[in-house]
C-alpha cells in the first residue's frame, strides 16, 4: 500500500500547481517534493504530472484520474483526526463510578448532580460495592473511577488522592443521654446495645481492629448492611450506632442524635479515589475527577 504522505504531497502539488509552492506549504524542501512525486509515480506505474511553463499540471491519463478520489480520502482522514481531537476535549460516552451506597449517598451525590448538569450527554453508571469489590471492578476494567476506604495496599490500581476525611464516632438518642454528658471510657460501651455495619465492611473492620488494640471488644447487638437503617434505629433508641460523624451531621445538628465522646477517640479514616492501572483516562473521566480537586 502506498504511503499516505505521498498522496498528501501529490494533492498539494496539484492544488498549488508548483513544486516550490507545495514545498513551502508542506514545510519540506523542493527536492523532497520532487522525489515524493517520482516515488508515487513509480509505485502506481504511471505519470501523474506534466511539467509546463506554467508549472505542474495533472496528466490526463494519470493525475486527473485520481485527484478527486485522493482529495476525498484526505478530507476523510482530516475529518477523522478532527473528530478524535474533539472527543479528547468533549465529555461524551459513559463514566462508570464504583462506590459503596454510603459513599454515594453522603459524599458523591452533589458531585454527580453537578456533573450531570454540566455534561448531560455523559451516561453515568453507579456501581455499588464494598472497597474490595470496587477494587476488583477497577482491575477487571469494569469501572472508570472508584472510591475506597483507605489505607489500600494494592499495586494493581492507582490511588489518586484522598477526597474525604472520616471521623468515626458513637451516636444515640436521648434514651442514652447520660453517656453524652461527659467523656466516657471506650470500654464502657461494651455494656450497651451497639449497632454496627457488617463485619465485611472496611468501616467495621477498622473500628474492631482499633478497639482490640485498646483491649476493648465491641460486639454489636444488631449488624446491618445499611447505614441509613442503622441511623433510624439509633434515632428510635434501639441502640448506639458507630458511624462517621460526617454522615450524621444533620441529625446531630437538629438533636435527633446525640454524640458520645470516648476516651480514646476512634482514629480518623479517609476515602480515597482509585483508578484503573495503565489506562488512559477519557476527557469525561478527567472532568469528573476535576470536580473534586
Amino acid at each position: 500500500m502506498v504511503n499516505l504522505e505521498l498522496y498528501r504531497v501529490f494533492y498539494t502539488v496539484a492544488k498549488c500547481g508548483s513544486l516550490t509552492k507545495a514545498a513551502e506549504e508542506l514545510y519540506i524542501s523542493q527536492p523532497a517534493v520532487s522525489q515524493a512525486i517520482k516515488q508515487l509515480e513509480t509505485q502506481l506505474g504511471g505519470k501523474l504530472f506534466n511539467r509546463t511553463h506554467r508549472g505542474m499540471e495533472l496528466s490526463e491519463t494519470g493525475g486527473k484520474q485520481i485527484f478527486a478520489t485522493v482529495e476525498k480520502a484526505l478530507k476523510l482522514f482530516e475529518d477523522a483526526e478532527s473528530k478524535y481531537i474533539e472527543l479528547k476535549d468533549t465529555a461524551t460516552g459513559v463514566v462508570r463510578i464504583c462506590a459503596s451506597d454510603t459513599v454515594a449517598t453522603h459524599f458523591l451525590l452533589p458531585y454527580i448532580k453537578e456533573y450531570h448538569e454540566k455534561y448531560p450527554n455523559v451516561n453515568l453508571i453507579l456501581q455499588n460495592g464494598t472497597s474490595s469489590e470496587t477494587i476488583e471492578l477497577l482491575k477487571n476494567n469494569k469501572g472508570d473511577i472508584g472510591f475506597v476506604n483507605l489505607p489500600i495496599d494494592d499495586t494493581d490500581i492507582n490511588l489518586s488522592n484522598t477526597v474525604m476525611q472520616l471521623h468515626d464516632t458513637f451516636v444515640c438518642s436521648s434514651k442514652f443521654k447520660e453517656l453524652t454528658e461527659k467523656v466516657v471510657d471506650l470500654k464502657r460501651l461494651q455494656d450497651y446495645p451497639l449497632l454496627m455495619l457488617e463485619l465485611s465492611t472496611a468501616t467495621r473492620q477498622a473500628i474492631v481492629s482499633f478497639a482490640h488494640s485498646q483491649g476493648v471488644h465491641l460486639h454489636p447487638e444488631i449488624e446491618l448492611a445499611s447505614l441509613e437503617l442503622m441511623v433510624e434505629l439509633a434515632k428510635n433508641g434501639i441502640g448506639i450506632a458507630c458511624i462517621p460523624r460526617e454522615f450524621v451531621k444533620g441529625a446531630l445538628e437538629d438533636g435527633s442524635l446525640l454524640e458520645i465522646k470516648t476516651n480514646p477517640t476512634l482514629p480518623t479514616r479517609a476515602i480515597g479515589l482509585a483508578l484503573p492501572k495503565d489506562t488512559t483516562l477519557t476527557f469525561a473521566v478527567k472532568e469528573f475527577i476535576k470536580l473534586m480537586a
